[in-house]
Order: structure tokens, then sequence, then C-alpha cells
């Protein structure tokens, strides 16, 4: 009967045939269905004693690479930070700004009194001079090299000026340096070099922002053709016209820079003691600092696109 049962099951669907086989396997050993129901009820019995113990270690394990993960991606940040900082503070130009930041902070609060604060200033000063030795090279080098094509006559020349008084400067502060260490002994001569030193700076500042004040308006100029052709569609999607605007970005923020270095270098000179006065001088070249500081951080990586 079992068989025929079974054959008759089949020719009705696999679905019934299954069951209706099953039933029959139950229905002809209930011994053997009270035992699988027993193994069932064991199996899903909770752990006790030394199990539990198990059983919570086992659930800490699988609910815990979420919070590794987590752990693991704040290190990786902290040490890609701390990357970004060595590769920064590796730069010499970077640590004579954050000695010249010193340097004018000092000023600033010593306002020309003698005290500790004129002393860090002083010795900071001289401090940042060995970071600029041989650094006339680099303006030597750019003012014999070509200018970019398209570039306007005027903005040559004074891009040229520039270098040439830059040069001139870090080239006689060298002097400077040799006289406040006592290796040149002419003092009087020393202190002479200093302010043409200062003067040139000066004048490398005003063509500096001339410079930049040319470059603004070529860029601006730019920007405005890029404007019109992007009437109908969204501008910030064309990425010439979002180049051209970090660009403008980081001229504005140049041109900002120099003028104020061009107001320290009349402090330093004491060209108008009576509005630029040591603490207006401190101030003033303690903000350019850290505009210096900021242009030479590194760019942080870019995102890996999968």
């Amino acid at each position: 009967m079992g068989r025929k049962r079974d054959f008759v099951s089949l020719s009705r669907g696999p679905n019934k045939a299954l069951s209706v086989s099953c039933d029959d396997r139950r229905n002809d050993d209930p011994q053997a269905e009270g035992k699988r129901e027993t193994e069932e009820a064991d199996a899903i019995k909770p752990p006790t004693g030394l199990g539990i113990e198990l059983f919570e270690v086992a659930i800490n394990q699988t609910s815990s690479p979420t919070t590794f993960d987590k752990k693991m991606s704040s290190l990786d940040v902290a040490r890609a930070e701390l990357a970004l900082a060595v590769l920064y503070l590796n730069k010499a130009e970077a640590r004579d700004k954050i000695c010249r930041a010193i340097q004018y902070g000092s000023k600033f609060l010593s306002n020309g009194k003698p005290g500790t604060a004129q002393n860090v200033d002083k010795s900071t000063s001289l401090a940042r001079k060995v970071f600029r030795l041989f650094k006339f090279v680099n303006d030597l080098h750019a003012l014999i090299s070509p200018v970019p094509q398209g570039t306007p006559l005027p903005l040559v020349l004074l891009g040229k000026s520039k270098n040439s008084l830059l040069s001139t400067f870090l080239f006689l502060d060298q002097i400077v340096w040799l006289g406040r260490s006592g290796i040149y002994k002419n003092k009087e001569r020393a202190e002479f070099l200093g302010r043409i030193s200062l003067f040139c700076w000066m004048g490398s500042s005003i063509c500096t922002t001339l410079v930049e004040i040319g470059e603004l308006c070529r860029l601006s100029a730019s920007m405005k053709k890029l404007e019109k052709n992007h009437k109908s569609g969204d501008k910030n999607q064309d990425e010439e016209y979002r180049a051209k605007l970090k660009k403008s970005n980081e001229r504005t923020l140049a041109l900002v820079k120099a003028g104020m270095d061009t107001v320290v270098a009349v402090g330093l000179l004491q060209l108008v003691p009576k509005k630029v006065t040591p603490r207006v001088t401190g101030a003033i070249g303690f903000v350019s600092s850290l505009i210096s500081c900021y242009q030479l951080l590194p760019s942080p990586p870019k995102p890996k696109t999968v």
C-alpha cells in the first residue's frame, strides 16, 4: 500500500508527493519521530554555564568588526594627517614662515620696548636668516627663465623686476647675517646694506602687488567669457571655469599678502613712524606670516574612485 500511495501522490505533483511520503514515514516510525523532535529541542536550547560565556564571546566577535573598522578608519585618518604634517614641516620655507610668525608676534607684544618679547623678536629674526642662505638663487633662476606665452609686456617687466629685487634682498640679507653673527666686522656697512635690502624687499612687494592686480584683471575677463558661454547651463560644472576661479582666489590672497608685506617693509624702515608703529608692523606681519603658512599647506590626497 505504501508504494501504491507514493505512486499516486507522485502523479499529483512533486510537492504533494514529498509531503505525503514524509507523512507516511512519520506514521510508520513514531519512535524515530520522537527522537528527532528531542534533538531539535536540544539544538535550540540556550547555553548554560561555560556555554553562556562562549556564546557571548561569539556574539561579540560577530558584532566587533564594525567597531574595529571604525577604529581602523580613525587611525588611518590620523596617520594621513600626521603624514601631511611631516610633509609640511620638512619644507625649509614652511619652518621659515613659522619662525616669521613668531618673530612678528613678538614684535607686536613688545611694541619696540626692551624685554623678553623683544629678545625673542631679535633672536628669531637672526635665526630666520639661516633658512634663507643661498635662497637668492631661486629668484635668479626665475629672472632668466622664459615667461608664459601671451603674457602682456608690462606684466613681464613687473615680474622680472620683482625677481631681481627679491634676489638682491636675499643676497644682501646674507651679509647682514654675517655682520650680526660677528663674522663680518664692519657693522656700519652691514647695517647700511641691511637697509638697502629692506628697500629692495619693499620694491619687490610693490611689484608683486601690481602683477597680481594685472593677473586678476586677465582672469576676470576670461571668466566673463566663460559665463557668457554657460548662460543656459550651470557654469560651476565646467572644469575650466572652476580652475580659473580657484586660481583667482589664490591670486587674491597673494595680493592681500603683498600689500601687507609692503606695509611691514615701511614699518621696518620707519618711513612713517607715527602711523606704522612697531605694534602695527608686528600685527600686520603676523597676519601676513599666517597667510604664507596657509599657502604652503600641502593639498590633501584625492579620494580614489572605484
